[in-house]
């Protein structure tokens, strides 16, 4: 179901006018020192999105890099998770984050699935350890309420409203926008009240 530029408007117009919950813990007050080039990633098998966003540059976060790590439906397990490690590699060399967040693991009723994710994203921490890097997790219905205003939000709305918030000049692949969508829900954290079960320390 697809999302009108109506409802589009609406959705920042509720975002821009909306007040943190008094029950959420304040966070320190942005300031230059904390403002550093975040890595969000959204682990996945099959698909692990992943952006990267500056935020010393302007108001406005500068995406540094963004795109999927797609791993073919007949490759092993142990070939995915090559992948998904060796390209994460690739992007902290390139890119030098300073912190990463990671979307939290949502319920999945089937365990297989379960455990699947939860080795694709234990390759993904792996490297994000290994590079120094502190990483955060951030539960999923988090991002979308800080992305889209909405904890249920469709994965569309998401990609639109990215596209919109970081000025990107055409809508990006889902699951690269579920990972910027990480990163500028932790950018906001910053300088937001934010619920402790919401983000945490990995």
């Amino acid at each position: 179901m697809g999302i009108t530029p109506e409802q589009l408007a609406s959705i920042q117009q509720r975002l821009s006018a909306g007040k943190p919950s008094a029950q959420c813990n304040s966070l320190k007050p942005a300031t230059k020192e904390l403002q550093q080039v975040i890595l969000g990633i959204d682990p996945s098998l099959r698909g692990t999105g992943y952006g990267v966003i500056d935020t010393n540059r302007s108001d406005t976060p500068t995406t540094l890099c963004h795109g999927t790590i797609r791993c073919l439906a007949d490759w092993p397990l142990s070939r995915c998770l090559k992948e998904i490690s060796e390209s994460l590699e690739n992007v902290i060399q390139e890119t030098r984050p300073t912190i990463a967040a990671v979307e939290g693991l949502f319920y999945a009723q089937n365990i297989r699935t379960a455990l699947v994710m939860s080795q694709a994203r234990g390759a993904a921490l792996a490297v994000l350890v290994r590079a120094g890097l502190e990483v955060f997790e951030i539960a999923p219905r988090k991002v979308k309420q800080a992305i889209v205003g909405y904890g249920a939000a469709q994965k569309e709305a998401v990609s639109m409203m990215i596209q919109t918030r970081l000025r990107l000049p055409k809508l990006p692949e889902p699951d690269a926008a579920d990972a910027l969508a990480v990163a500028l829900t932790y950018a906001q954290s910053i300088a937001s009240p934010i619920s402790d079960r919401a983000i945490k320390r990995v």
